[in-house]
């Protein structure tokens, strides 16, 4: 795919996302930044690695600007502070040119990052039937006709005769 073609694409997908998709581009996206500065500081990529953190820096900046303090105060100031704190541990990567900093702030995205991705993922379908004669529970039957697992997860198994 041509530079342009893949420049659209990201801006297309951008542009329909909703805002927890958006949320989760953004920590993938700071993910891979500083796994690029891991593999750059490895390198002995100075200008590389600067970058690749630099990239980190202005993602944090962004989802730190998209907290909403009004709604969840108490979950903003905790997420502010993280997002601080992993800001400074960057930069504290960058100028003593260390690994173990953007070790942590890479576990830390992930971890933040797959909660996001949680969010985002459909739910299992459960359908309530009608309860039969004499019996006065309804019988549950889930189905995974709705549910998409992530790709590292495989295929669902197929679930036969599951009921309650």
């Amino acid at each position: 795919m041509t530079n342009r073609a893949q420049e659209a694409y990201i801006n297309q997908k951008i542009l329909s996302a909703d805002p927890v998709e958006l949320v989760c581009m953004l920590y993938a996206g700071a993910s891979e930044a500083v796994e690029t500065a891991r593999a750059r500081l490895k390198a002995g990529d100075i200008r590389g690695r600067s970058s690749a953190i630099t990239k980190a820096l202005r993602i944090l900046f962004e989802l730190s600007g998209t907290l909403d303090h009004q709604r969840a105060p108490e979950m903003s100031r905790n997420l502010a502070a993280l997002y601080d704190y992993m800001q400074r541990r960057l930069i504290e990567a960058n100028l003593r040119q260390v690994d173990p900093p953007l070790a942590e702030v890479l576990t830390l995205l992930e971890t933040l990052g797959a909660a996001w991705r949680g969010l985002a993922a459909p739910a299992v379908e459960v359908r309530v039937a009608p309860a039969t004669a004499g019996s006065t529970s309804p019988k549950l039957k889930p189905t995974l006709a709705a549910w998409n697992p992530p790709a590292h997860l495989g295929e669902p198994e197929p679930v036969h005769g599951w009921s309650f």
